[in-house]
Protein backbone atom coordinates (compact mmCIF):
# COMPACT_ATOMS: atom_id res chain seq x y z
CA UNK A 1 0.00 0.00 0.00
CA UNK A 2 1.42 3.51 -0.81
CA UNK A 3 2.22 6.18 1.48
CA UNK A 4 -0.75 7.62 0.11
CA UNK A 5 -3.08 5.65 0.74
CA UNK A 6 -1.84 4.83 4.20
CA UNK A 7 -2.54 8.17 4.93
CA UNK A 8 -6.24 8.77 3.47
CA UNK A 9 -7.51 5.54 6.38
CA UNK A 10 -5.74 7.46 9.04
CA UNK A 11 -7.06 10.85 8.72
CA UNK A 12 -10.20 9.15 8.29
CA UNK A 13 -9.81 7.37 11.65
CA UNK A 14 -8.36 10.80 13.13
CA UNK A 15 -11.84 12.44 11.72
CA UNK A 16 -13.90 9.91 13.25
CA UNK A 17 -12.69 10.47 16.60
CA UNK A 18 -13.23 14.26 16.36
CA UNK A 19 -16.89 13.39 15.57
CA UNK A 20 -17.64 10.56 18.23
CA UNK A 21 -16.11 13.32 20.61
CA UNK A 22 -18.46 15.89 19.48
CA UNK A 23 -21.46 13.29 19.15
CA UNK A 24 -20.77 13.08 22.96
CA UNK A 25 -22.96 16.01 23.95
CA UNK A 26 -26.91 15.18 23.23
CA UNK A 27 -27.28 18.50 22.65
CA UNK A 28 -25.25 18.75 19.66
CA UNK A 29 -26.98 21.97 17.28
CA UNK A 30 -27.45 22.04 13.51
CA UNK A 31 -24.51 24.17 12.77
CA UNK A 32 -22.15 21.17 14.22
CA UNK A 33 -24.39 18.56 12.15
CA UNK A 34 -23.11 20.95 9.03
CA UNK A 35 -19.51 20.89 10.37
CA UNK A 36 -19.64 17.04 10.51
CA UNK A 37 -21.01 16.49 6.97
CA UNK A 38 -18.69 19.83 5.95
CA UNK A 39 -15.50 17.65 7.24
CA UNK A 40 -16.64 14.53 5.78
CA UNK A 41 -17.32 15.99 2.04
CA UNK A 42 -14.15 18.45 2.20
CA UNK A 43 -12.00 15.11 2.90
CA UNK A 44 -13.16 13.19 0.69
CA UNK A 45 -12.56 15.42 -2.03
CA UNK A 46 -8.97 17.05 -0.34
CA UNK A 47 -7.57 13.49 -0.11
CA UNK A 48 -4.01 13.25 1.81
CA UNK A 49 -3.15 16.79 -0.04
CA UNK A 50 -5.02 19.18 2.94
CA UNK A 51 -4.71 18.59 6.72
CA UNK A 52 -7.78 17.97 8.63
CA UNK A 53 -6.68 20.97 10.94
CA UNK A 54 -6.92 23.13 7.76
CA UNK A 55 -10.04 21.27 6.49
CA UNK A 56 -11.97 22.19 9.83
CA UNK A 57 -11.03 26.00 9.59
CA UNK A 58 -12.39 25.68 5.82
CA UNK A 59 -15.23 24.40 7.12
CA UNK A 60 -16.28 26.71 9.93
CA UNK A 61 -15.44 29.50 7.70
CA UNK A 62 -18.32 28.41 5.46
CA UNK A 63 -20.75 27.53 8.13
CA UNK A 64 -20.43 31.55 9.76
CA UNK A 65 -20.28 32.68 6.41
CA UNK A 66 -23.72 31.26 5.56
CA UNK A 67 -24.98 31.92 8.02
CA UNK A 68 -23.64 35.86 7.98
CA UNK A 69 -25.35 35.92 4.11
CA UNK A 70 -28.67 34.23 5.65
CA UNK A 71 -28.58 37.37 8.50
CA UNK A 72 -27.76 39.52 5.73
CA UNK A 73 -31.67 39.01 4.23
CA UNK A 74 -33.66 39.82 7.59
CA UNK A 75 -34.42 43.48 7.60
CA UNK A 76 -33.51 45.67 10.50
CA UNK A 77 -36.81 45.57 11.52
CA UNK A 78 -36.82 42.17 11.95
CA UNK A 79 -34.04 41.23 14.31
CA UNK A 80 -35.79 43.59 16.45
CA UNK A 81 -38.88 42.40 16.40
CA UNK A 82 -36.95 38.92 16.83
CA UNK A 83 -34.66 40.01 19.42
CA UNK A 84 -38.06 41.70 21.63
CA UNK A 85 -40.16 38.05 21.20
CA UNK A 86 -36.97 35.84 22.74
CA UNK A 87 -36.18 38.17 25.93
CA UNK A 88 -39.38 40.45 26.72
CA UNK A 89 -40.61 37.71 29.43
CA UNK A 90 -37.33 37.36 30.70
CA UNK A 91 -37.91 38.93 34.62
CA UNK A 92 -34.28 40.95 34.72
CA UNK A 93 -34.83 42.07 31.22
CA UNK A 94 -36.17 45.44 30.44
CA UNK A 95 -37.53 45.88 26.76
CA UNK A 96 -37.09 49.33 25.12
CA UNK A 97 -39.86 51.30 23.65
CA UNK A 98 -38.90 54.46 22.52
CA UNK A 99 -35.09 55.43 22.17
CA UNK A 100 -33.38 55.50 25.42
CA UNK A 101 -30.81 58.52 25.09
CA UNK A 102 -28.68 60.70 27.38
CA UNK A 103 -27.18 63.82 25.56
CA UNK A 104 -25.34 65.25 28.52
CA UNK A 105 -24.80 68.37 26.17
CA UNK A 106 -27.88 70.79 24.30
CA UNK A 107 -27.77 73.89 22.72
CA UNK A 108 -31.15 75.74 22.18
CA UNK A 109 -32.02 79.27 20.67
CA UNK A 110 -34.57 80.52 22.27
CA UNK A 111 -35.44 79.85 25.76
CA UNK A 112 -39.00 80.53 26.96
CA UNK A 113 -38.61 83.19 29.11
CA UNK A 114 -42.04 83.81 30.23
CA UNK A 115 -41.67 80.36 31.71
CA UNK A 116 -38.27 80.87 33.18
CA UNK A 117 -40.13 84.16 35.28
CA UNK A 118 -42.35 81.56 36.66
CA UNK A 119 -40.09 79.03 37.57
CA UNK A 120 -37.12 80.59 38.87
CA UNK A 121 -37.25 83.85 40.36
CA UNK A 122 -37.33 87.03 38.71
CA UNK A 123 -33.66 87.79 38.33
CA UNK A 124 -31.97 84.71 37.42
CA UNK A 125 -32.49 83.18 33.68
CA UNK A 126 -32.58 79.98 32.09
CA UNK A 127 -29.26 78.79 30.35
CA UNK A 128 -29.25 78.01 27.11
CA UNK A 129 -27.14 75.24 27.25
CA UNK A 130 -29.14 71.65 29.40
CA UNK A 131 -28.70 68.61 29.65
CA UNK A 132 -31.94 66.12 27.87
CA UNK A 133 -32.57 62.82 28.40
CA UNK A 134 -35.84 60.25 27.69
CA UNK A 135 -35.82 56.57 29.17
CA UNK A 136 -38.64 54.65 28.05
CA UNK A 137 -39.58 50.60 27.92
CA UNK A 138 -42.73 48.51 27.66
CA UNK A 139 -43.61 45.37 28.56
CA UNK A 140 -46.14 42.65 27.41
CA UNK A 141 -49.68 42.21 29.73
CA UNK A 142 -50.82 39.27 28.06
CA UNK A 143 -49.30 37.60 24.69
CA UNK A 144 -51.30 35.64 21.89
CA UNK A 145 -54.51 36.78 22.37
CA UNK A 146 -56.71 35.79 18.91
CA UNK A 147 -53.10 34.21 16.81
CA UNK A 148 -50.05 34.18 17.92
CA UNK A 149 -48.68 37.58 16.64
CA UNK A 150 -50.62 39.96 18.73
CA UNK A 151 -50.31 41.54 22.38
CA UNK A 152 -51.42 44.24 24.66
CA UNK A 153 -48.36 46.42 25.73
CA UNK A 154 -47.62 48.56 28.78
CA UNK A 155 -45.50 51.48 28.01
CA UNK A 156 -43.76 54.04 29.81
CA UNK A 157 -41.64 57.16 28.53
CA UNK A 158 -40.01 59.57 30.96
CA UNK A 159 -38.31 62.59 29.09
CA UNK A 160 -36.54 65.82 30.96
CA UNK A 161 -34.34 68.81 30.94
CA UNK A 162 -31.89 69.66 33.23
CA UNK A 163 -30.44 72.75 33.98
CA UNK A 164 -27.25 70.77 34.48
CA UNK A 165 -24.67 73.70 34.55
CA UNK A 166 -26.75 76.73 35.90
CA UNK A 167 -25.24 77.32 39.20
CA UNK A 168 -26.70 80.57 39.66
CA UNK A 169 -29.95 78.87 40.11
CA UNK A 170 -29.07 75.23 41.73
CA UNK A 171 -29.16 73.01 38.50
CA UNK A 172 -32.71 72.01 38.74
CA UNK A 173 -34.70 69.92 36.47
CA UNK A 174 -36.47 72.56 34.18
CA UNK A 175 -38.91 70.18 33.17
CA UNK A 176 -39.98 65.63 33.08
CA UNK A 177 -42.95 64.38 31.22
CA UNK A 178 -44.28 61.36 31.86
CA UNK A 179 -46.39 59.30 29.71
CA UNK A 180 -47.67 55.77 30.35
CA UNK A 181 -49.57 54.19 28.08
CA UNK A 182 -51.32 50.86 26.72
CA UNK A 183 -51.96 49.31 23.51
CA UNK A 184 -53.03 46.58 21.11
CA UNK A 185 -49.88 45.10 19.51
CA UNK A 186 -50.73 43.05 16.00
CA UNK A 187 -47.67 41.76 13.92
CA UNK A 188 -48.77 42.15 10.22
CA UNK A 189 -47.14 41.14 6.73
CA UNK A 190 -49.85 43.29 4.36
CA UNK A 191 -48.09 44.26 1.12
CA UNK A 192 -48.24 47.14 -0.87
CA UNK A 193 -45.97 47.00 -3.50
CA UNK A 194 -42.18 47.00 -2.26
CA UNK A 195 -43.47 47.57 1.27
CA UNK A 196 -45.15 45.62 4.21
CA UNK A 197 -47.02 46.67 6.86
CA UNK A 198 -45.12 45.00 9.82
CA UNK A 199 -46.99 45.97 12.91
CA UNK A 200 -50.09 47.89 13.75
CA UNK A 201 -50.90 49.30 17.03
CA UNK A 202 -53.94 50.76 18.86
CA UNK A 203 -53.64 52.39 22.28
CA UNK A 204 -54.25 55.11 24.71
CA UNK A 205 -51.67 57.95 25.76
CA UNK A 206 -51.58 59.90 29.06
CA UNK A 207 -48.84 62.56 29.24
CA UNK A 208 -48.31 64.99 31.73
CA UNK A 209 -45.67 67.59 33.36
CA UNK A 210 -46.56 66.61 36.85
CA UNK A 211 -46.93 69.90 38.04
CA UNK A 212 -50.02 72.00 40.12
CA UNK A 213 -50.92 75.15 38.60
CA UNK A 214 -50.21 77.09 37.03
CA UNK A 215 -47.39 74.84 35.32
CA UNK A 216 -49.69 72.24 35.09
CA UNK A 217 -49.61 70.62 31.52
CA UNK A 218 -51.26 67.37 30.44
CA UNK A 219 -53.48 65.57 27.97
CA UNK A 220 -54.89 62.25 26.71
CA UNK A 221 -55.34 60.64 23.29
CA UNK A 222 -56.48 57.37 21.43
CA UNK A 223 -53.83 56.64 19.07
CA UNK A 224 -53.09 54.22 16.42
CA UNK A 225 -49.56 53.38 14.74
CA UNK A 226 -48.37 51.88 11.46
CA UNK A 227 -45.33 51.09 10.95
CA UNK A 228 -44.06 49.79 7.11
CA UNK A 229 -40.52 48.45 6.36
CA UNK A 230 -38.53 47.86 2.89
CA UNK A 231 -35.37 46.62 2.89
CA UNK A 232 -33.61 48.73 6.10
CA UNK A 233 -36.23 51.56 5.45
CA UNK A 234 -39.04 51.96 8.31
CA UNK A 235 -41.75 54.29 7.91
CA UNK A 236 -44.51 55.06 10.85
CA UNK A 237 -47.74 56.81 10.36
CA UNK A 238 -49.17 57.70 13.82
CA UNK A 239 -52.67 60.03 14.19
CA UNK A 240 -54.36 60.42 17.03
CA UNK A 241 -57.45 61.80 18.65
CA UNK A 242 -57.60 63.99 21.80
CA UNK A 243 -60.45 63.13 24.66
CA UNK A 244 -61.74 66.86 24.94
CA UNK A 245 -61.81 68.06 28.54
CA UNK A 246 -63.67 70.54 30.52
CA UNK A 247 -63.07 74.72 30.15
CA UNK A 248 -62.17 76.12 33.07
CA UNK A 249 -63.19 78.87 34.70
CA UNK A 250 -60.47 80.03 36.56
CA UNK A 251 -56.53 79.52 34.89
CA UNK A 252 -55.50 78.18 38.50
CA UNK A 253 -58.14 75.86 39.17
CA UNK A 254 -57.14 72.18 38.91
CA UNK A 255 -59.77 70.85 37.21
CA UNK A 256 -60.39 71.28 33.56
CA UNK A 257 -58.03 71.62 30.41
CA UNK A 258 -54.38 73.02 31.12
CA UNK A 259 -53.69 73.59 27.45
CA UNK A 260 -56.97 73.63 25.24
CA UNK A 261 -55.07 74.71 22.38
CA UNK A 262 -52.74 71.99 22.22
CA UNK A 263 -53.52 70.80 19.03
CA UNK A 264 -52.52 73.61 17.07
CA UNK A 265 -48.91 73.03 18.30
CA UNK A 266 -48.62 69.37 18.52
CA UNK A 267 -50.75 68.26 15.28
CA UNK A 268 -52.81 65.41 14.75
CA UNK A 269 -50.69 63.25 13.61
CA UNK A 270 -46.94 62.54 13.98
CA UNK A 271 -44.75 60.55 10.44
CA UNK A 272 -41.11 59.03 11.25
CA UNK A 273 -38.92 57.43 8.48
CA UNK A 274 -35.67 55.96 9.80
CA UNK A 275 -33.17 54.09 7.25
CA UNK A 276 -30.03 51.89 8.93
CA UNK A 277 -26.97 52.12 7.09
CA UNK A 278 -24.44 49.74 8.59
CA UNK A 279 -24.31 50.70 11.82
CA UNK A 280 -25.88 54.23 11.54
CA UNK A 281 -28.94 54.99 12.33
CA UNK A 282 -30.77 58.16 10.76
CA UNK A 283 -34.45 58.96 11.75
CA UNK A 284 -36.43 61.99 10.83
CA UNK A 285 -39.99 62.92 13.05
CA UNK A 286 -42.31 65.58 11.35
CA UNK A 287 -45.60 66.98 12.97
CA UNK A 288 -48.49 68.63 11.16
CA UNK A 289 -51.39 70.02 12.07
CA UNK A 290 -52.73 70.40 8.85
CA UNK A 291 -53.80 74.00 8.68
CA UNK A 292 -52.76 76.96 6.86
CA UNK A 293 -50.69 78.38 9.84
CA UNK A 294 -49.32 75.25 10.39
CA UNK A 295 -47.06 75.22 14.00
CA UNK A 296 -45.85 71.63 13.93
CA UNK A 297 -42.04 70.27 14.74
CA UNK A 298 -39.03 68.54 12.57
CA UNK A 299 -36.52 65.69 14.92
CA UNK A 300 -33.42 64.91 12.95
CA UNK A 301 -31.61 62.05 14.60
CA UNK A 302 -28.24 60.46 14.01
CA UNK A 303 -26.84 57.02 15.87
CA UNK A 304 -23.01 56.29 15.12
CA UNK A 305 -20.57 53.44 16.35
CA UNK A 306 -19.07 54.59 19.34
CA UNK A 307 -17.10 52.02 21.34
CA UNK A 308 -18.43 48.18 22.08
CA UNK A 309 -21.47 48.74 24.10
CA UNK A 310 -23.06 52.55 23.35
CA UNK A 311 -23.40 54.70 20.25
CA UNK A 312 -22.77 58.13 19.84
CA UNK A 313 -26.36 60.16 19.04
CA UNK A 314 -26.67 63.33 17.67
CA UNK A 315 -30.36 65.42 17.71
CA UNK A 316 -32.17 68.31 16.49
CA UNK A 317 -35.61 69.56 16.47
CA UNK A 318 -37.20 72.76 15.26
CA UNK A 319 -40.54 73.83 16.68
CA UNK A 320 -42.98 73.49 18.85
CA UNK A 321 -44.28 70.71 21.32
CA UNK A 322 -40.85 69.34 22.27
CA UNK A 323 -42.07 69.48 25.92
CA UNK A 324 -45.11 69.97 27.43
CA UNK A 325 -43.90 73.44 28.99
CA UNK A 326 -42.92 74.79 25.79
CA UNK A 327 -45.62 73.07 23.54
CA UNK A 328 -46.75 76.70 22.22
CA UNK A 329 -42.92 77.82 22.21
CA UNK A 330 -40.95 77.50 19.52
CA UNK A 331 -37.64 76.27 20.05
CA UNK A 332 -34.73 75.08 18.06
CA UNK A 333 -32.10 72.50 19.52
CA UNK A 334 -29.04 70.64 19.10
CA UNK A 335 -27.96 67.74 21.53
CA UNK A 336 -25.11 65.37 21.57
CA UNK A 337 -24.45 62.09 23.44
CA UNK A 338 -25.08 58.62 23.87
CA UNK A 339 -28.09 56.20 22.74
CA UNK A 340 -28.39 53.20 25.47
CA UNK A 341 -30.90 51.40 22.91
CA UNK A 342 -30.90 52.22 19.12
CA UNK A 343 -34.31 51.35 16.73
CA UNK A 344 -31.95 48.75 15.76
Amino acid sequence: MSSKNKKYPSQILLLSVLLICTSIDSRASTSSEKLDKCYLKRLKAAGDTVPVIEIKKRCQVSIQQNVSDKNSLISPLDKRLHIEKETQNIPNVITAHMLNYMLPVTYMTNPNADLGNLLLDQNAKLDRTEAKFQISFKAPLTQNIFNQQDAVYFAFTLQSYWQMYNKNISSPFRETNYQPEIFYWYENDLKWGDWSNRVIMIGFQHQSNGRSQPLSRSWNRFFANFVWEKDSWVLSFKPWYRLPESKKDDPLQAKGDDNPDIEKFMGNFEFRSIYKWDEQTFSLMFRNNLRSNNKGAVELGWTFPMGKRFKGYAQFFSGYGESLIDYNHNINRFGIGIVLTDYF
